[in-house]
């Protein structure tokens, strides 16, 4: 069988979950490139579809296994990538996203709340530095960016697909939600009452992160039980969110470990 090409009519309707509106509309979205790709295949019922070059199809065959794969040409497969450099495989995959009372009911020990994050190179990497640092899941909150966003799941390299994610429209809701669950929240704030290396992070642990630009408000970073700021030593005026986000997970790690 002749690989699919760019004008056939699976390849455009994949396509078209480039656009959020469709993603929503669908409920559907695309994991580019094999780490991606093999995270959403370790979720049952989680992959729809892969597209894959005839060369991408033999490289990765351990990595897809049994899974039904769909050979395309090299062009209509990078009409489903946004990467400069496809690697070749793309799958179609449902979400994964749960309740938020959902994944509070879980009782986490140590859990990312993102408010109004809207970068989703950030927002990938605090989703992948949360799985490295063995959170049990992770919020995006507010008018945070799509998690299903291309560069978002791209960034998450994989992790998108390891740890419960939750979706909430209202932040102050979602810190709540975690107090009301016995969790201690505490709002990465520069200018924060408390320093990081001073606090007490043995116990279960919410972090709640705001905005690139602007930070957290000042009405919700009022509901959370501190504010803790992560202490510079140098001239740098302050670190950027997925740093920041690194530094406050792998410090609660550390002191649950303990």
């Amino acid at each position: 069988m002749e690989p699919l090409t760019t004008g056939n009519s699976r390849v455009k309707e994949a396509r078209k979950l480039s656009r959020r509106s469709v993603r929503t509309e669908r409920r559907l979205f695309l994991a580019d490139g094999p780490k991606a790709v093999e995270g959403a295949l370790s979720v049952d019922g989680c992959v729809v579809e892969v597209f894959a070059t005839p060369h991408a199809a033999e490289q990765y065959a351990d990595l897809l296994g049994a899974a039904a794969v769909t050979l395309v040409d090299d062009r209509a497969l990078a009409s489903l990538s946004d990467s400069v450099s496809p690697a070749g495989l793309v799958a179609v995959c449902r979400p994964l996203d749960a309740p938020l009372a959902h994944v509070v009911a879980a009782s986490p020990r140590l859990l990312a709340i993102c408010a109004d994050v809207r970068d989703p190179g950030n927002a990938g990497t605090v989703i992948r530095t949360a799985d490295a640092a063995g959170a049990d899941a992770v919020v995006l909150a507010g008018q945070s960016v799509d998690a299903y966003n291309a560069k978002t799941v791209r960034a998450s390299v994989g992790s998108l697909f390891h740890l419960p994610l939750a979706l909430e429209p209202d932040p102050a809701a979602a810190v709540r939600a975690a107090q009301d669950r016995g969790l201690m929240v505490l709002a990465a704030d520069g200018a924060g009452e408390v320093d990081l290396f001073d606090a007490d992070l043995s116990g279960p642990t919410a972090w709640l992160f705001g905005n690139e630009a602007w930070g957290l408000p000042d009405e919700l970073a009022a509901l959370a039980d501190h504010r803790v700021a992560i202490p510079i030593h140098g001239r740098a005026e302050s670190l950027n969110l997925s740093t920041a986000a690194a530094v406050c997970l792998y410090a609660s790690a550390r002191a649950q470990r303990a």
